[in-house]
């Protein structure tokens, strides 16, 4: 966790901020808004709080009277600024005079004027005192600071009002604001200057809908080049309606994009897997046979039975069940065991307390610096992994809070519930067990967010992931009898993806880790490997000369055997060491960057609704549904950000999240005494940057440069 750095208390501005030091990084914080400046002065921050436009963005929650403080500050230093210069000007004028007067060849050094209440100008933590010209003469005219054109927070106050009036007339989600068409909005609208008019209902269904599918299909049709050379992956999605109909979802995976196909109501078929395999069919038909290298479904009988059906039809395509659910899965059952229950228990009662009541839930953001104790996952069991990791990295804070005189003079600390929670938060048993699970099961929350990537293909690290994360088991708990209750639920659960070839060849072409196995590992691996070049290449010719090529990947001899190969092992992605390095061997590499170019997971996207897609109505609208839908499901997908960035600005408590979270926000008598100890008005939000607990180590690099694959294969049961 991050260490706060004692502020210069003179300034006013200080009061409105945070500062943290990360690493050799210094950060100040709004304490109003959240955002993030790089330090170099209290100076920008008084800029921010200021409305003072040109260097900063300014705050669009400060309270006016701090507005206006900010505001009379820099005029104050403006006018500093001057007589400063003034002085210093008279200084060299009378050094000059002198020197010319007596003809003494005597230097002055000057020191700079000191204003006990307003000397912050631009200096920053480190005292240094350099001023850019133009930041200074855009700060200063005339010896006034430049005040804003138009009152900036009048404006933000008008359009936020404006934007949440039709937010809630229409019954939009409050999380449509993170959607990255919402802000390209509204500087289109404010483009146009005022009188702009907004389009009609028939200008949403004609033409605008009409561009969008153009541009969707144009994507599509360049996304789809791609996929002869890296190959694709067949996403197929199951969606339940609050109707009770099942759709099935098509989706089309490779580097370049996450493609939605079409959706089929399955919902009053005889027999679901029948049904499924013909679509599966038609689909790959559809995207070509030579293209799909895998089809992924999730694990249920029906899907099983049709992925087969499948591979019988076309030896060269794989069917995989969904990793992310597998892995998902293994959480759920290591959370079920005695000893990680209890702990998840004993956190859980800890966050319900706090979230349940609003003294204590500001009070604990405060402590914490604006961070929240839920962490939000994709999933139950992921959120109870993320949240009692977060505990422990702000566990500092927690105790600092329950330990301070604001809790001890709380009427909280007096209640039974109250002590119940001090007494958790002071027990050093109870953290060192947090911190003993948190590490049995964090090489599986970072294996479900390597798998759940959208943006980097997983297929080359799920392998070594699972053994990853029961090599940290076996480390963590040593004794054989207590490491082997955790394994025989990994080992369960990946019994349907462990001996599978496509994962094996993942495996066996990321040079990260084939190169630091051997012996027997080797031998089991390559036959895997070797099953599924016989399965992905039909042409016998071609499937020889991928022989031949393997031997010189296995010896590390011509360029896989270079200084830089051997270095970039590590640096570069799987894909882009093969097209480096790999051009002695064109058949061998095709092949393993149409392996590593894969997914291992299904997609979570359940942002639209299908239900009137499928309904009988008006043949044209009907084909206007299906393209609003293409249009929704593709748009969706090309802003889909990294797992950790989609989680920022969430509050844990919103409704949206509730049936994720709600073991950790939900109290069985919350709202029900009727103590007005629920007024959500008076709720601070959270405003926790995840940056400042301290610099995260990439998912990928936490799989470890050393590996002890041989003993663990050799111990598997």
């Amino acid at each position: 966790m991050s260490g706060s750095v004692t502020p210069q208390e003179q300034d006013p501005a200080w009061k409105h901020c945070l500062m943290f030091k990360i690493g050799h990084l210094v950060e100040l914080k709004c304490v109003y808004c959240g955002k993030n400046f790089n330090v170099d002065g209290i100076h920008r921050i008084k800029e921010h709080l200021a409305g003072q436009k040109g260097n900063v963005a300014t705050c669009s929650r400060v309270q006016p009277d701090v507005q206006l403080q900010m505001l009379e500050s820099l005029n104050g230093i403006a006018v500093n600024k001057i007589k400063k210069e003034n002085l210093a000007e008279e200084i060299l004028c009378y050094d000059d005079l002198g020197k010319n007067y007596s003809g003494m060849n005597t230097e002055i050094h000057l020191l700079p004027v000191h204003d006990a209440l307003e000397d912050d100008t631009d200096d920053d933590v480190y005292g240094n005192t350099e001023v850019e010209v133009s930041k200074k003469d855009d700060i200063m005219k005339n010896g006034r600071v430049r005040k804003p054109l138009d009152n900036s927070n009048d404006v933000s106050h008008t359009v936020c009002m404006g934007v949440g009036r039709f937010f809630l007339d229409v019954g939009l989600s409050m999380n449509a604001v993170n959607s990255d068409y919402f802000q390209p909005m509204i500087d289109a609208i404010a483009s146009q200057g005022e009188g702009a008019i907004g389009p009609s209902y028939h200008d949403l269904r004609s033409w605008i809908l009409k561009n969008l599918v153009h541009e969707v299909r144009k994507d599509f049709d360049q996304c789809s080049v791609s996929w002869g050379r890296t190959g694709c992956t067949l996403l197929v999605n199951e969606w339940n309606s609050r109707k009770g109909k099942t759709f099935v979802n098509f989706f089309v995976y490779c580097p370049e994009c996450t493609t939605f196909l079409r959706s089929a109501d399955i919902s009053n078929v005889i027999d679901p897997s029948n049904a499924i395999y013909k679509l599966m069919r038609e689909t790959v038909d559809k995207v070509g046979l030579k293209n799909v290298v895998q089809v992924i479904t999730s694990s249920e009988d029906r899907y099983v039975i049709a992925g087969k059906r499948l591979t019988d039809t076309y030896p060269s395509v794989s069917w995989t069940p969904c990793a992310a659910h597998c892995i998902d899965l293994m959480l759920e059952d290591i959370g079920k065991l005695p000893k990680v229950k209890k702990i998840l228990d004993q956190a859980k009662s800890i966050s319900r307390y706090i979230y349940n009541n609003i003294s204590v839930l500001n009070m604990m953001r405060q402590y914490t610096f604006g961070f929240d104790l839920v962490d939000l996952g994709v999933t139950r069991s992921s959120t109870d992994s993320t949240t009692l990791k977060r505990m422990v990295n702000i566990q500092h804070g927690l105790h600092s809070m329950f330990t301070s005189e604001d809790w001890k003079e709380s009427p909280y600390s007096k209640k039974p519930e109250g002590i119940a929670v001090l007494e958790y938060i002071t027990n050093l048993l109870f953290w060192s067990e947090c911190a003993s699970v948190t590490r049995l099961i964090d090489p599986l929350l970072r294996l479900s967010r390597i798998v759940g990537s959208e943006k980097r293909p997983a297929m080359g690290f799920v392998f070594a992931g699972i053994y990853r994360a029961k090599e940290t088991i076996m480390k963590e708990l040593v004794a054989k009898e207590e490491y082997l209750v955790y394994w025989k639920i990994i080992d369960c659960r990946w019994e349907q993806l462990q001996w599978h070839p496509l994962h094996a060849a993942g495996f066996y072409f990321n040079p990260r880790f084939y190169y630091r196995i051997q012996g027997d590992v080797h031998l089991q691996i390559r036959s895997l490997v070797y099953d599924c070049i016989e399965e992905m290449v039909t042409d016998n010719n071609i499937q020889d000369k991928i022989m031949k090529e393997i031997a010189s990947y296995h010896s590390c001899v011509g360029d896989f055997g270079r200084n830089m190969a051997i270095r970039a092992r590590d640096t570069l992605l799987p894909t882009e060491w093969w097209q480096a390095y790999g051009g002695g061997c064109p058949n061998l590499t095709r092949f393993a960057i149409r392996v590593l170019s894969q997914t291992c997971s299904l997609i979570k996207l359940n942002k639209i609704t299908f239900e009137q897609m499928h309904e009988r109505k008006n043949c044209l609208e009907q084909q206007r549904l299906n393209d609003l839908v293409l249009v929704q499901y593709n748009m969706s997908l090309n802003q889909m950000a990294p797992y950790d960035k989609q989680q920022e600005n969430i509050d844990p408590i919103s409704y949206e999240n509730i049936d994720i979270v709600q073991d950790w926000v939900m109290d069985k008598d919350t709202c029900s005494n009727g103590s007005g100890n629920a007024d959500w008005m008076a709720v601070d939000p959270p405003l926790g940057d995840a940056m400042l607990l301290g610099q995260s180590v990439d998912d990928i690099e936490a799989l470890g440069d050393s590996m002890t694959m041989k003993n663990l294969w050799n111990e598997r049961l």
